[in-house]
């Protein structure tokens, strides 16, 4: 049933599906939440065996042990999914990320064209940031595509769990998953290290020593690009420092001014015809840039990118203005994104 109910979301267009114990299906279609058909309420059987039957005994083992687990499954030629199973109140939940299987171009994305220019770095830090759902996966996988058809590069990505397959073109890529292929975060990046790689995709930066490390690989001689959760590039760096101890923020502002290529902020949103395309925000670290982050003022971010739009940065609010002006999106929902960045 759960492969069923896969498919028809993945024909809708749909991104998401969930699973809840004493509640009907539920899908995400354009960002809102529709109903799956007229579904009556799932009981916690349902969820068990619907989770049961896409999971191995190892998985099981650890979901029941863990009370939540993560994991990615192939639901057909075209796609896969993203899950995570979790315990409720209710009973046993589960939300699903629909995956397709094709990787869209830098270009296909509307991603600026300086991206592809980033994308050419040999070494530093390139950080894509913006809340749940807004797209970042997709856009590292577009870089990495980018890079895999145009140079010859050894690419290690780290993810929990792998999304995107890639396919070996010019580069050669080695896909490590949490718990299948390794063990930890911390582990799979230490190790990397000596793996003789040119790149290095970190799927989430979710802790001080995951930060230590890309700062590390960053700084010496490696492409690193990682994720974060938060709204703008300024947010971006501060996160960064903020989760080192306070005696070790000044040597980190140092590090990080140094490393640092690019933020690339971003989020969905709806557009006119419907559908949704990516708005984004561009930080380059020019020498403005890293004065400002070694000197602790983070705040004064945003007028450098302002001021320094001819040499590829972008603000969000001009992201969605030039989209709004291009009849992509309405000045409502222009105005609406704003308000929820600020």
């Amino acid at each position: 049933m759960i492969h069923q109910i896969l498919e028809e979301a993945r024909l809708k267009n749909c991104s998401d599906v969930h699973l809840s114990s004493k509640y009907r299906i539920i899908l995400r279609l354009d960002g809102d939440l529709v109903d799956y058909r007229d579904t009556k309420e799932l009981s916690v059987e349902d969820v068990y065996n619907m989770l049961y039957s896409i999971m191995n005994e190892q998985q099981k083992k650890f979901y029941i042990e863990n009370r939540e687990i993560d994991f990615s499954i192939q639901t057909s030629e075209n796609y896969r999914c993203r899950v995570n199973a979790y315990h409720t109140i209710s009973g046993p939940a589960a939300a699903f990320r629909l995956i397709p299987k094709d990787i869209k171009s830098l270009v296909s994305l509307n991603a600026p064209y300086i991206v592809q220019d980033l994308a050419k770095l040999k070494k530093g830090l390139i950080m894509v940031a913006g809340p749940t759902g807004s797209g970042k996966s997709t856009t590292l996988a577009g870089i990495i595509d980018y890079i895999n058809n145009n140079f010859m590069r050894h690419i290690i990505t780290i993810e929990d769990p792998v999304e995107y397959m890639f396919e070996n073109r010019r580069s050669l890529i080695n896909q490590r998953e949490l718990g299948s292929d390794t063990n930890t975060f911390n582990e799979a990046l230490k190790s990397s290290l000596r793996q003789d790689p040119d790149v290095i995709m970190v799927g989430e930066m979710r802790d001080i020593e995951t930060f230590r490390l890309a700062l590390t690989a960053a700084e010496t001689g490696h492409l690193v690009l990682a994720t974060l959760h938060t709204n703008s590039a300024a947010q971006t760096i501060n996160r960064i420092i903020d989760v080192f101890p306070s005696e070790e923020k000044s040597a980190v502002r140092s590090i990080l001014s140094g490393s640092i290529k690019a933020v690339i902020s971003q989020r969905l949103v709806k557009k006119r015809d419907g559908g949704r395309c990516a708005a984004f925000e561009i930080m380059l670290a020019n020498a403005s840039i890293r004065n400002l982050i070694r000197e602790d003022k983070i705040p004064q971010i945003n007028s450098i990118i302002e001021l320094s739009r001819k040499n590829g940065m972008l603000l969000l609010k001009d992201s969605l203005k030039d989209l709004m002006n291009n009849d992509v999106i309405t000045q409502e929902i222009a105005e609406e994104e704003l308000l929820s960045y600020e």
